[in-house]
């Protein structure tokens, strides 16, 4: 509920949007975005998607009108080489993973925005180079966000614990924090930790942090915690910036780049 709820998630994630300096276009990597082949959206005028179901009416009636970018997702498609990514003009739009974020850190929807697709097939290292590949977009005025939860385990929420989280997500997500603030190339080795399965069941919700780990180890940097917490005992709501130093204190889940310069970035996902 993240996109009609004023919390200490949604006011980081509007403090970031006022305080980022104002990009040409804006990139997201959506957690719920995850088919079988790379793509980035490429239409005019992205359709908001309701991907869910069983929530409030006033949440399928929000609407994100950003604009698309045409020229922007060609431009991804060719940094990207000799990685293919397709160019999708019209069977997606921006998923929940996308706006929830973005109608509090942007919203007068008046940036384009584009998406990219998670391709389900590849590995992890796929997502991480990919990533890499990515960096120029963040020197030519593009954000990139990535959109997800380190820890996402629906099948194991606790509604008990609001503001907690189990243990084994504690230390799930303290690794992860640990690779991400000193050696982000080497996040994918984080398949070998001892909690992966229980924090990790699906692999969607964490690899768009491997984007953000392949920005930061193609900038030769390391990843600032934006803001932490967990929910529901399994969901983690550690969010990421590279390039910037925020105070720890407010929470929440998302990864994103920041542009370069003094910069800030917006969060990822959303636990509506």
């Amino acid at each position: 509920m993240n996109a009609l709820d004023r919390n200490r998630y949604t006011d980081a994630w509007r403090e970031l949007g006022t305080g980022v300096p104002r990009p040409r276009g804006i990139l997201v990597i959506s957690a719920h975005w995850y088919v079988n082949l790379s793509a980035v959206t490429a239409m005019d005028r992205p359709k908001t998607i309701h991907d869910f179901y069983g929530f409030p009416d006033e949440l399928f009636s929000v609407q994100y009108p950003a604009p698309g970018d045409l020229a922007l997702a060609e431009e991804v498609a060719e940094i990207a080489k000799p990685t293919w990514v397709g160019l999708d003009h019209d069977s997606w739009g921006l998923d929940h993973g996308t706006w929830s974020v973005l109608v509090h850190a942007f919203p007068d929807a008046d940036i384009p925005v584009v998406q990219l697709s998670i391709n389900a097939l590849e590995p992890f290292e796929y997502h991480l180079g990919l990533g890499a590949q990515l960096a120029p977009l963040r020197q030519r005025g593009v954000l990139v966000i990535a959109s997800g939860n380190v820890v996402h385990n629906l099948r194991r929420v606790d509604w008990g614990q609001p503001d907690g989280g189990f243990g084994w997500a504690h230390r799930f997500d303290d690794a992860a924090r640990r690779c991400m603030t000193s050696s982000p190339q080497d996040l994918a080795d984080l398949r070998g930790h001892g909690d992966f399965s229980a924090a990790v069941p699906t692999p969607d919700h964490f690899i768009p942090l491997l984007y953000i780990a392949g920005l930061a180890s193609a900038a030769s940097s390391t990843a600032d915690v934006l803001v932490d917490g967990y929910t529901y005992g399994s969901l983690s709501m550690t969010s990421y910036t590279i390039g910037t130093n925020w105070p720890e204190e407010e929470h929440s889940r998302v990864a994103a780049a920041a542009l370069p310069g003094p910069d800030l970035v917006p969060p990822d996902d959303t636990n509506t």
